[in-house]
């Protein structure tokens, strides 16, 4: 292996999550489902998003919980209400134990100065083809385990590379303080960019910054066909801006590659830890 090699086999391994992350974040969840459950009737609970397909890099933050609410429990009007309403009963037993926040969608449980920084939590209902999240005052269907096993078989098809190229590029965005937001865009655009069989990483990043730069503007749907694009709510304006980060990464990566081509491995490595910052040795 070159020093370029070793420098992103690196990366790869400072961007997994330990087991005690693991084990911290588990730990957590139990709390926040066991609390919800001494209040509400639940079908099932659990982690989901980017912490459940291996995508979410570090430190953790925003580990997205779902607890789906019996219909036929003493909560089951919650259904046939706002999806702020049932954002903000959920709030209102969180707070009595947590310091939380919420948004359209979900109550954010937040721990101060640990590496499981955040939970955002979803009050959920089972539908046909999935579940239904609140989206502000109405709702939308989703299917978290669809998109997981979406992931699971690119990962395959791709030599098990798929997922640490994907958690790379989320490195990448949040070492630059996420100009692309959200950092869900990036992996549903690599589902679909990325093309088995992967080589070199560093080919790889440069691949995909190329393609992803060229197709920032577009409309990007939910994986799972069910709720409304991913960037549906991005403006014309703010797509070009992406289009302008995915550019001048691609820049830095293509000097990179022109660094390592001509031998000079130390000075890539160098201009490679411009994107990735410190999880980046070398």
């Amino acid at each position: 292996m070159t020093i370029v090699d070793d420098a992103f086999s690196g990366l790869k391994s400072n961007l997994e999550i330990t087991s005690a992350e693991q084990a911290l974040a588990q730990s957590r969840h139990i709390l926040i489902r066991d609390h919800v459950k001494t209040r509400w009737t639940l079908t099932a609970d659990f982690i989901t998003g980017s912490y459940d397909r291996h995508t979410k890099t570090k430190k953790l933050k925003d580990v997205d919980l779902f607890v789906v609410i019996d219909p036929d429990g003493d909560q089951g009007h919650l259904a046939k209400g706002t999806g702020t309403g049932a954002v903000d009963a959920l709030a209102e037993i969180l707070a009595t134990r947590w310091s939380v926040t919420t948004d359209d969608t979900v109550v954010t449980v937040s721990y101060a100065d640990e590496d499981v920084a955040s939970y955002e939590i979803a009050p959920a209902f089972a539908t046909e083809n999935g579940y239904k999240i609140p989206n502000g005052t109405g709702w939308m269907e989703t299917n978290p385990n669809k998109h997981a096993e979406m992931v699971t078989a690119k990962n395959k098809a791709c030599g098990g590379k798929f997922v640490p190229l994907v958690k790379m590029i989320k490195g990448m965005n949040r070492e630059a303080g996420e100009p692309i937001s959200p950092s869900f865009l990036i992996e549903v655009m690599a589902l679909e960019l990325v093309e088995a069989p992967l080589g070199r990483y560093q080919d790889e990043v440069r691949f995909f910054l190329a393609a992803a730069a060229d197709a920032a503007l577009q409309d990007w749907p939910d994986p799972a066909r069910l709720g409304p694009d991913v960037n549906g709510d991005v403006s014309s304006w703010e797509r070009t801006a992406y289009q302008n980060a995915f550019r001048s990464w691609l820049a830095v990566a293509e000097e990179a590659i022109l660094l390592e081509n001509e031998g000079r491995e130390r000075a890539a490595v160098s201009t490679w830890k411009t994107l990735f910052g410190s999880r980046m040795p070398g």
